[in-house]
């Protein structure tokens, strides 16, 4: 089987689990984010043809929320909080020791598709400032000495 027909095979498994309706639209192309690590364009005009909606509509909603990436992903994203009480404790440093450490830039992915790095304004644990996510793990408290650890963790 190529992986054309692979691709519409899980892509019409995914619009089933919804019944297609449009109402679904954000949980399907979640779904499809979770099997492929991003959106491809493939799958988006897969999606588009099972369950004709407009592709235009499945861009409007794939491009409005920060959570969908049209383009490869690492397998882990990194995401460094950037919100006022990380930031007062330190998130800029955290932010600068990452990019060092992977060798990338602020919304980069490294070249072995292994880390996405991202900033975000706030990632709802100011208590625990300054933090840092990997995937869906937080880090608390954290401290430039700590991050070639926690990033060593995820390469294993």
């Amino acid at each position: 089987m190529s992986k054309t027909e692979n691709m519409r095979k899980s892509i019409k498994a995914i619009v089933e689990k919804y019944h297609g309706e449009e109402s679904s639209l954000i949980a399907i192309l979640q779904d499809i984010q979770q099997e492929y690590n991003f959106l491809p364009k493939e799958a988006l005009n897969l999606l588009s043809e099972e369950t004709k909606m407009p592709l235009s509509r499945i861009y409007e909603v794939s491009t409005y929320y920060n959570s969908f990436s049209l383009t490869p992903r690492g397998r882990h994203v990194v995401q460094v909080c950037a919100g006022t009480a990380c930031h007062i404790k330190g998130s800029p440093k955290l932010l600068s020791r990452v990019e060092n450490e992977l060798d990338i830039k602020c919304g980069e992915t490294s070249e072995d598709l292994m880390f996405t790095l991202k900033d975000v304004r706030c990632l709802g644990c100011c208590s625990l400032a300054p933090v840092i996510k990997v995937d869906d793990h937080i880090y608390a408290y954290m401290t430039e000495d700590k991050i070639p650890e926690i990033l060593e963790s995820y390469r294993k």
